[in-house]
């Protein structure tokens, strides 16, 4: 019987390392992100992984490693541009890294809303914006996510740019985003995103500006009194792969990759869509105050640096064409 035992047992053993070995993944993509797990992106990237391996039977396998655990979104972007990281779901710094000049897609005050967004980037502009992204900086899209419009924050209510006086708003390293705010007459303080609540917290920064899935991933109802509801930024991330990379792939996981980029981002947008005004009842609940500022001052006062952007920093195209989209 122990003979027997024995026997059965090795059999087993080695039909498990065989099975084992059989489903073992051929490819191994990590996808990193600066953003909390909670966050539409980091769904988004769940959504892609699931999609991935199942279609692929287990032969591509991505490993997420989200909430800044491979860095900075500076250093996620710099690390799949040179094949350090194979892809990164984050906001649109690649953009402004590789293909500076069309970074209006993702400044205050340009887009009208998320439908204008997608026509532009659909159209001569964003195939533009994609072709040299891949020229540049090897960093090919596989897909937008819409993450809502952002809005201020802080723990006094602002109602009009006057009100802003004095406050010290966080803002993205981003100078065009500085500029911006600056004519309306903040007073910035760039910090970086992984840094946002300690800053807020501390007392480093008074205000801030974001989406309402990045003040419920980051929660930063525990920090900050009032939602003013701005508007002002049409706010996109993105799901993006390093282009060689890709490219060393079999057509048959280049399709599955692409098919499921399209359709975790596509699915990420729409739930924002979908769930964006109950996003702000939830920050509501969890007791933040919402303010309706008059968001047309603070349009008015961005103006003249929107059209001094684009004549200085966005040359590809004008503010008045864009708008015709």
């Amino acid at each position: 019987m122990k003979i027997r035992f024995f026997w059965i047992t090795g059999i087993l053993v080695a039909v498990f390392l065989l099975v084992g070995i059989a489903y073992a993944a051929e490819i191994t993509i990590r996808l990193g992100s600066a953003f909390e797990p909670t966050h539409i992106l980091c769904q988004a990237a769940e959504k892609f992984k699931a999609l991935v391996e199942k279609r692929s039977n287990g032969a591509i396998e991505v490993q997420l490693f989200l909430g800044g655990a491979m860095g900075s979104e500076e250093e996620c972007t710099e690390a799949v541009s040179i094949g350090a990281l194979e892809m990164q779901v984050g906001g649109g710094l690649p953009i402004k890294t590789f293909a500076p000049q069309y970074y209006f897609f993702d400044s205050p005050y340009v887009m009208r809303d998320w439908n204008h967004f997608q026509r532009v980037w659909a159209g001569p502009l964003g195939e533009k914006a994609r072709e040299e992204l891949i020229k540049k900086g090897n960093t090919m899209y596989l897909g937008v996510v819409y993450r809502g419009v952002r809005h201020l924050t802080a723990n006094k209510p602002i109602y009009t740019p006057d009100d802003l006086k004095g406050v010290k708003l966080r803002l993205p390293q981003l100078p065009t985003w500085v500029k911006v705010w600056e004519a309306i007459g903040a007073s910035t303080v760039p910090i970086a995103l992984t840094e946002l609540f300690t800053a807020l917290q501390t007392g480093v920064a008074d205000a801030s500006e974001g989406d309402v899935t990045q003040i419920l991933s980051f929660r930063l109802y525990e920090v900050q009194k009032y939602l003013m509801l701005t508007g002002h930024l049409v706010q996109t991330g993105g799901l993006t792969i390093n282009k060689p990379f890709f490219d060393k792939l079999k057509k048959e996981y280049q399709d599955i990759i692409v098919q499921a980029g399209k359709e975790a981002t596509d699915w990420a947008s729409e739930t924002i869509v979908t769930k964006e005004e109950d996003l702000i009842k939830e920050l509501e609940a969890k007791g933040m105050q919402i303010i309706e500022p008059n968001a047309q001052a603070f349009r008015d006062k961005a103006k003249s640096a929107v059209e001094e952007l684009f004549k200085a920093e966005w040359p590809v195209t004008t503010w008045e064409e864009l708008l015709s989209y």
